[in-house]
This record gives C-alpha cells, structure tokens and sequence, in this order.
C-alpha cells in the first residue's frame, strides 16, 4: 500500500511538468502561421489574423513577439494575452544564405 501512494505522489507531482512541455509544444509561429492557425489562437479573431498576416506580408517577419503591437487591430491588453502562445521562431540577424566551410575564410 506504501508502494502506491509513493508511485501516486510521483504521477501528481510530475503532473504539472508534462502540461508545461505539452503547452510549450504547441507555440505558434507568428512567421510562418495561416489565418486559419492563426484564429486557434486564444484573443485572436478573423479579423487579427489577417491583419497579422498583411502586416507580416508587407513589412517582412517579425523579430520579437512584441511587434505584434504595431499591427492595426492588437491592443497592449491582447497582445498581453496573446504573448503566452505565440512565437516568432529563430530569428537570424545578418546570416548569410550559404556559410562556406572555415577554410574557405
């Protein structure tokens, strides 16, 4: 009986961990997201999506979360709701398209 409620106390303790990893899996890429995978995210209408995605189309990707504020329609309460789901991916700065090998320097 001692044996479970230790193997009990484990499962729960390890509970919040796994739902941190499965919510952190499902980020969404502001960069490369649809309007449609877009809109499954919490504080975002039809509406902010495809305003995200015409801004993105004009203006290139976005660097960090928080440009989403110069998006018409984002407000810094929805953007603050928003922040938690959303990611930008990596972001490469001044990265050339093709690195030659070190000798080639």
């Amino acid at each position: 009986m001692l044996r479970f409620f230790r193997f009990l106390i484990l499962a729960l303790a390890l509970c919040p961990m796994a739902a941190t990893t499965a919510v952190a899996a499902k980020l969404v890429n502001i960069n490369t997201a649809s309007v449609a995978t877009l809109r499954h995210v919490k504080g975002i209408n039809l509406a902010r999506a495809r305003a995200i995605v015409e801004y993105r189309d004009t203006h290139g990707r976005f660097t960090s979360v928080e440009h989403l504020i110069r998006v018409r329609g984002i407000t810094r309460s929805a953007l603050n709701q928003i922040r938690p789901q959303v990611t930008v991916g990596r972001v490469y700065k001044n990265r050339p398209h093709h690195r030659r090998p070190h000798h080639y320097y």
